[in-house]
């Protein structure tokens, strides 16, 4: 039977998904202690601090706050373990990663509801981008273990001892397999600092560590805000530094380190553009520049904060982004369906709030797209972007860390080039347009470490990642990252 009553096709403002809220809950303690020489311990500062949800504002737990007494304790640990390490055959370190790996990708689904949980992006970055990418990271260098002399030429690199590791909030899990997977292949021993508002998963990842019998002292892991990551990273014992976070702290940090010569690499911030040139595929661009930005709340230090768009596609290529934007679920981020989660905290939600305002005051134009309420606990701003911005205005400068876009346009390749570089940052950017010659023309000129085209923020194990000039030096990942961790 044919039916001939067919329904008119629903509008967007006709339907919502349903809830799809993500089930599993993993156990977390009340309290965490100090993961110090293969034994969690009790903080010889006697503080401890809370870790809170930031979809929620409830507290997850209570952490330990490394003081100097715990910071020399794990430096010893490290001390003490390194030449035991640096002396077990590459093939038995590569072993231990790959065992780590295993356990990793075991654990996959318990690890992303904490990472979720702890810092409040969405569920479906953490199971799909984040997790596959710690693990693949432990199995990419547990095949460089064994492997070193042929990486640098037939020389013998020698492990430089302890290195000192601080991580940032943002993608915590996957920035400590960035720094302990080369570090442990290379046959170093390790003192990693998580950010204090995102330690759960790093801990966690410490009871993977104990599972797998990796001899005590060569991960350790300490708790704590910016006055133990600076010991950490001025620490005598210490003989290689990596740091990830905001260039005025990467900068005191070079500051503390360069009488000693102690080698360093560092992330820092950016400020990073995205170039639209009128042969790109609009809804392409439209859909790296959305991935870029407020898929990770703008979180990452390499989103495409920056819009360069072509003036002749201008106005098309703002009503395509508007409409893309519309459709954006903000929410909660247990949720499998929501785009944008939580703000990782409140200190940096009131930053966010200080420079939209700012952007405002200056004369761009904001345009909000979020049609329902946002949840009334918990730490949350609607994606926005900012059309009639100025390459002197504050959202045009300032890295926001928030689900922020600033708009521009330009008439002339030479014009694009000039306003993108025109920043003191330097970690990525992204080209779109449909000529091949054009892609590498102004990718080779781009001031930036990395330099994605016609795609934004693909990230794997085998390629280097890093910035030039204030965003830092140095490589993490790949042939590239091994460098830094041996002598």
């Amino acid at each position: 039977m044919t039916r001939t009553d067919t329904p008119e096709p629903l509008s967007g403002a006709d339907w919502q998904y349903s809830p799809a809220p993500e089930r599993f809950r993993p156990e977390i303690d009340a309290e965490y202690g100090l993961f110090i020489d293969g034994e969690f311990k009790e903080p010889r500062s006697g503080k401890m601090f809370d870790t809170i949800n930031p979809a929620t504002g409830d507290r997850l737990a209570r952490i330990a706050e490394a003081g100097e007494d715990d910071v020399d304790a794990a430096m010893a640990a490290a001390r003490a373990a390194a030449p035991r390490w640096a002396k077990t055959k590459g093939t038995e370190r590569g072993k231990y990663l790959f065992r780590l790996a295993r356990r990793l990708q075991e654990c996959a689904r318990e690890l992303a509801v904490l990472e979720t949980m702890d810092g409040g992006k969405p569920i479906k970055e953490s199971r799909d981008v984040d997790l596959p990418l710690v693990a693949q990271h432990f199995f990419y260098h547990a095949g460089w273990a064994d492997k070193l002399r042929w990486a640098f030429g037939g020389r013998e690199p020698r492990p430089r001892g302890v290195c000192g590791q601080i991580i940032p909030w943002n993608f915590p899990l996957m920035m400590a397999a960035w720094k302990l997977a080369p570090a442990l292949a290379c046959g170093n021993t390790v003192v990693l600092k998580p950010a204090e508002t995102t330690s759960l998963t790093a801990l966690h990842m410490a009871r993977l560590i104990q599972e797998i019998d990796l001899p005590p002292g060569v991960v350790n892991i300490v708790t704590g805000a910016g006055d133990t990551g600076r010991l950490v990273a001025t620490h005598p014992a210490v003989r290689k530094v990596a740091f990830t976070g905001s260039t005025a702290v990467g900068r005191r940090i070079m500051e503390e380190l360069a009488p000693r010569e102690i080698p360093l690499t560092l992330e820092l911030g950016g400020k990073s553009a995205n170039i639209v040139f009128a042969d790109a595929a609009i809804e392409q661009a439209v859909e790296g520049v959305v991935s870029g930005i407020w898929f990770n709340q703008g979180h990452v230090c390499c989103a495409g904060s920056r819009l360069l768009v072509e003036e002749s596609i201008l106005e098309p290529f703002v009503a395509a982004l508007r409409e893309r934007m519309a459709q954006l679920r903000v929410g909660d981020p247990l949720d499998k369906n929501t785009d944008v989660g939580a703000i990782n905290s409140k200190a940096q939600l009131d930053r966010i709030r200080t420079l939209v305002g700012e952007g405002q005051a200056e004369g761009a134009i904001l345009h909000d797209m979020q049609s329902t309420p946002l949840p009334e606990k918990g730490w949350w701003f609607p994606p926005c972007f900012f059309t009639g911005v100025q390459p002197s205005h504050s959202v045009a400068r300032e890295e926001i860390f928030g689900p922020v876009l600033s708009v521009m346009s330009f008439r002339t390749p030479d014009e694009a080039v000039r306003r993108a570089n025109a920043t003191p940052y330097g970690l990525a950017a992204g080209v779109w347009t449909d000529k091949g010659s054009k892609v590498f023309e102004i990718a080779r000129r781009m001031d930036a470490g990395v330099v994605w085209c016609n795609t934004y923020n693909q990230f794997d194990a085998c390629s280097p990642f890093g910035g030039v000039k204030e965003s830092g030096f140095g490589r993490e990942g790949g042939l590239h990252g091994l460098r830094g961790y041996v002598r």
